[in-house]
């Protein structure tokens, strides 16, 4: 159930914007032990200058203007095995659909406890869980 938001510079196609957000989303199946369904993401635009990178931090290379930052917040931590899978498979899936540069992607997971979430009614995950499971009981 992680949450992700992609942000970069404002003026790409829809197409690019759903392409990004379809590799995100099977990398995050395919190696982040995440469920088909689940999928949370909130595509930022910014405009010219508002997205500011070092062009040679820890790039392997220079990045471009063309970056694509990617902050996911997640219910739980993953092994390091499993995040660095999630890192290559990203990487490797925006590469093959869109000639991404790897240099001008960056990934920023951040994780918290269910308690600290609450998908919908003003209740926190566990207890959203404790009521469906009340009421599949009943």
């Amino acid at each position: 159930m992680p949450l992700s938001r992609i942000t970069l510079q404002a003026g790409k196609p829809e197409a690019y914007l759903q392409q990004v957000s379809d590799a995100l989303h099977l990398a995050l199946v395919e190696c982040f032990e995440v469920p088909a369904a689940d999928r949370f993401q909130i595509i930022e635009e910014l405009p010219t200058g508002r997205l500011i990178c070092d062009p040679h931090y820890l790039a392997g290379g220079e990045r471009s203007a063309d970056g694509l930052v990617f902050q996911i917040i997640a219910g739980r931590e993953r092994s390091d095995a499993c995040r660095e899978a999630f890192f290559a498979r990203l990487c490797s899936e925006l590469q093959q659909r869109l000639g991404q540069r790897p240099e001008d992607v960056m990934v920023i997971i951040t994780t918290n406890r269910g308690s600290e979430w609450s998908f919908s009614h003003g209740l926190s995950l566990p207890a959203m869980q404790a009521r469906q499971n009340r009421e599949c009981v009943s």
